[in-house]
């Protein structure tokens, strides 16, 4: 392959790349299925894409190296103090479900395929795993209620790094075992892999920790540090104790994020841009990899393996994480449908594959088609159906009327709490630590970070959200979250403060209308004026209008000292008034307005 065909594949490598991500952000499905799809069209079927050819002898430690920064930047969201924050029943379906569901797979890949037992454990901890890239995605489609969003989210984030340490660690025995004369030998070599893993990954962890804790590095050179750290750990470990590098990246990786005053935020935003670029380009490469000829081969066990996954598997594991709970036999039944395979399968798949492969392990690369299989007919038929059985089960959210709340200063505080007395989920996001803590103090919902953010793409949960208010007092931040939400929640439902200096402005320098959203208020109010008037004594009242207390008496009696805000209408629909599309309230409405003190006389 001359330079110009190399130049060629990298570029619509990154192309289709980029068309992928785009497809998934549009339809709001998980972008591993475009990415496996583009790949598998552009090597197996049309012949364009030759991995093998493109980088040679390059290629496989690039996967390895890509797969451990993924396992890294998995780790590094497992923190121990959420285990007890997190309920018993994700905490079930991680442990003891998860167990049950390794069992089922394992069991069913050796009788329906023929897999030994070694290769059909393996592939059972493989497919383990859900993740957030996979079902951040499905949860905004289907809407389902906050109990079961919550739980699908949290079973997502935590089974990750779990899934992966499981299958590192039965990898790891596998390597042993062949390498080994006996059992007690192979038991010596495990053990070798596991202690240096650990080991590394504790002393690589700690030592990343030190360096950010105590300031021995500039801020700007953490990312890197991380970066060269873990390369270093990775390659260290195996150059110890053969195959030992990933379970010490992960070790890494959360020995890291539960480090006492340690801040990983900057890192762990790093490492998801980074993850999305090693993941779209990964994922093409693996699937144009992929022998379609062996997976057909395997025929419709492949079909069966399938059923037994979606039908046996996961409804056991529901079964016996929710007994004893208050979920209802119909949450239950979505909890027992929904269960994606995602990033984590398919790429610790493709790296253990061609290592047993290369220790001589007959049968171990049809761990990859098989691997894909799952995924693509998981996440193809749960985002087919899952939207409609929530429906049928009457466990899907009503057409989303919540409010995400940008900024939790204590004029949004106050917005806030007046929508939750009119019946309407709110959740507020602020970068300030200050404002968040005070916004938990009253018992809001909070998000701490930018919602504009990658981190925010996977752990914001927008279940029963559809509209956007921009109470931030930095203007620049309220047009980029409304830019942001533009495509989830229309730009009918994106409110924000006038601001006094958009006139002053030129035009570019000023944010275009269809980027800022509505102004939030009959009358427009910057978020001085607001703040000003509140710590001068205006309130927000409710008041509900009658037949005899009609929307004319309301303004007679308060004038221009009220300023409507929202209104519920008697369908119990909420409303946000604006000078874009006045409101004309009707009898059974009931208003929020903010109304200011009566002027002294």
């Amino acid at each position: 392959m001359n330079e110009q065909q190399i130049l060629l594949s990298v570029g619509g490598i990154g192309a289709a790349a980029l068309l992928c991500q785009w497809l998934a952000w549009r339809l709001k499905l998980p972008a591993i299925l475009f990415l496996l799809l583009c790949g598998i069209l552009a090597g197996p079927m049309l012949g364009w894409l030759q991995p093998q050819a493109l980088f040679g002898p390059l290629l496989m430690p690039l996967v390895s190296l890509a797969v451990a920064l993924i396992l890294f930047e998995g780790s590094l969201t497992l923190h121990l103090s959420q285990w007890r924050e997190i309920g018993s029943v994700v905490h079930r379906l991680v442990s003891v479900g998860a167990l049950s569901t390794w069992l089922v797979i394992a069991v069913a890949t050796h009788w329906l395929l023929g897999f030994d037992w070694p290769l059909a454990i393996l592939f059972g901890t493989l497919t383990l795993v859900t993740g957030p890239t996979v079902i951040v995605p499905m949860l905004r489609v289907v809407r389902p209620k906050a109990a079961i969003a919550n739980i699908l989210r949290w079973e997502g984030i935590v089974i990750d790094p779990i899934g992966a340490l499981l299958a590192v660690v039965v990898y790891s025995f596998i390597i042993a075992s062949a390498a080994g004369n006996g059992l007690s030998q192979s038991l010596v070599t495990f053990a070798g892999v596991i202690f240096c893993g650990s080991a590394l990954g504790a002393a690589g962890g700690w030592l990343l920790g030190q360096v950010m804790r105590e300031q021995w590095l500039p801020e700007y050179l953490h990312n890197l540090a991380s970066l060269a750290v873990v390369l270093g750990i990775f390659i260290a470990a195996n150059q110890i104790v053969h195959e030992s590098g990933l379970l010490a990246v992960t070790v890494m990786g959360m020995w890291l994020a539960n480090m006492p005053g340690v801040d990983v935020r900057q890192i762990l935003h790093f490492k998801e841009n980074l993850s999305v670029l090693l993941i779209s380009g990964l994922f093409i490469l693996l699937a144009a990899r992929l022998d379609l000829h062996a997976l057909l081969a395997l025929g419709p066990a492949v079909l069966a393996l399938l059923l037994v996954i979606q039908l046996l598997a996961r409804p056991l594991n529901v079964w016996l994480s929710t007994l004893g709970s208050p979920l209802s036999w119909r949450e239950r039944a979505l909890l027992a449908w929904i269960a994606p395979r995602g990033i984590v399968a398919a790429a610790v798949s493709a790296i253990f594959a061609i290592r047993l492969d290369e220790a001589g392990h007959q049968g171990a690369l049809l761990l990859v088609p098989l691997t894909f299989a799952v995924i693509i007919g998981t996440v193809v038929l749960q985002s087919a159906t899952a939207r409609p059985l929530a429906r049928l089960l009457k466990v899907a959210e009503p057409a989303p009327s919540g409010f995400l709340v940008v900024g939790a200063n204590p004029p949004a505080r106050a917005i806030a709490k007046a929508l939750q007395q009119l019946g309407c989920r709110v959740l507020l996001t602020d970068s300030s630590w200050e404002n968040i803590r005070a916004a938990r103090m009253e018992n809001l919902p909070t998000y701490f970070g930018n919602p504009a953010s990658q981190h925010a793409d996977a752990h914001l949960d927008l279940v029963g959200l559809g509209h956007l208010l921009g109470l931030s007092p930095a203007g620049e931040i309220n047009a980029l979250a409304c830019a942001r939400f533009r495509h989830d929640f229309g730009h009918g439902r994106l409110f924000v403060l006038a601001s006094g200096l958009e006139k002053q402005r030129s035009d570019k320098h000023r944010a275009s209308e269809e980027h800022r959203g509505q102004l939030l208020g009959s009358r427009p109010l910057t978020y001085g004026q607001l703040a000003k008037l509140l710590n001068q004594g205006a309130e927000l009242y409710s008041t509900t209008l009658t037949e005899a207390f009609t929307w004319a008496g309301y303004q007679q009696l308060h004038g221009e000292r009220a300023t409507l805000l929202f209104a519920r209408d008697s369908q119990g629909w909420v409303h946000v008034a604006s000078p874009e599309n006045p409101l004309k309230p009707q009898p059974g409405w009931t208003l929020v307005a903010l109304v200011e003190p009566e002027p002294n006389l």
